[in-house]
């Protein structure tokens, strides 16, 4: 039998302590949603995101913008943001059209960058100093975690394009004493890779792409896709994994909810933060 890993459940655990703890503020958390160009998915992502925030007490402002908006724009709209004390979270809605990634988000407030991927809060992460870690990589620990399974011996294997995705979780799992690497989908004998794996991260974009004959038995299988079949939105890994591995994380239900749990503590983690170098 494979266990399923129910996000949705360890989502709201975490999301009651957050409002719990918000409750008890004078002043709400703040958090700012940059959404760039109409594409529905990220649409939808943000709304889920702003729902979920207000749900829990979280103050949201949204900010939408044209797709051809120049980076530049955005980069002044994040400057103001940054000086705003009622301000605590910025997120900035990925992927962008046509403006450069990095330039945008190394504009954030390291404090402020509630999606963990500023070149700073990489670093403290890969130094053992994390601040602000990427909810997606928290939630993909959290599920590993729910197995609760010994870690010790294992090995993950992450298939995906992104080094930028894969490096936090890389490092997580490296803490927890999991040896991790990113395998792209054009790597030579994947599969063979995959089937050595005790852990298997997909994350390439392709409905159905994780196989059974790419996974052992007794693995645990963590799917962050996210792609449309129709009207159903479906993750990466085949749905006949179910049955064959030891632990899945299916989609949806799995690892999305959990990102939008761990977006709320950033936020509230954020405000704590900058609240103490205030009074430094």
């Amino acid at each position: 039998m494979t266990e399923i890993l129910n996000g949705v459940v360890l989502a709201n655990n975490i999301k009651r302590k957050t409002k719990t703890r918000i409750t008890k503020l004078k002043n709400p958390p703040g958090l700012a949603v940059i959404l760039v160009g109409d594409n529905p998915a990220s649409k939808l992502y943000v709304k889920l995101k702003e729902e979920a925030a207000k749900d829990v007490g979280i103050y949201v402002e949204k900010f939408e913008y044209a797709a051809d908006t120049t980076t530049e724009e955005l980069v002044a709209k994040i400057n103001q943001l940054n000086a705003r004390q009622d301000i605590h979270g910025i997120l900035v809605q990925l992927p962008l059209v046509q403006q450069n990634v990095d330039v945008v988000i190394s504009a954030i407030h390291p404090a402020k960058d509630v999606d963990g991927f500023h070149p700073e809060n990489r670093k403290a992460l890969l130094n053992n100093a994390p601040v602000l870690v990427p909810p997606v990589a928290l939630s993909i620990m959290r599920l590993i975690q729910a197995t609760r399974r010994s870690l010790a011996k294992c090995t993950g294997v992450i298939l995906g394009n992104s080094e930028t995705f894969a490096e936090p979780i890389i490092e997580l799992l490296r803490e927890a004493g999991v040896p991790t690497s990113l395998v792209k989908r054009d790597t030579p004998a994947m599969s063979a890779i995959t089937r050595a794996a005790d852990i298997v991260i997909v994350a390439v974009g392709e409905a159905a792409f994780l196989k059974p004959d790419m996974v052992k038995d007794a693995a645990i299988v963590i799917d962050v896709g996210t792609n449309k079949v129709g009207n159903k939105t479906v993750g990466d890994a085949d749905p006949t994994l179910e049955g064959h591995v030891g632990s899945l994380s299916k989609v949806p239900g799995g690892v999305g909810p959990l990102t939008v749990a761990y977006l709320l503590t950033n936020v509230l983690k954020a405000m704590e933060v900058q609240q103490r170098e205030r009074s430094e």
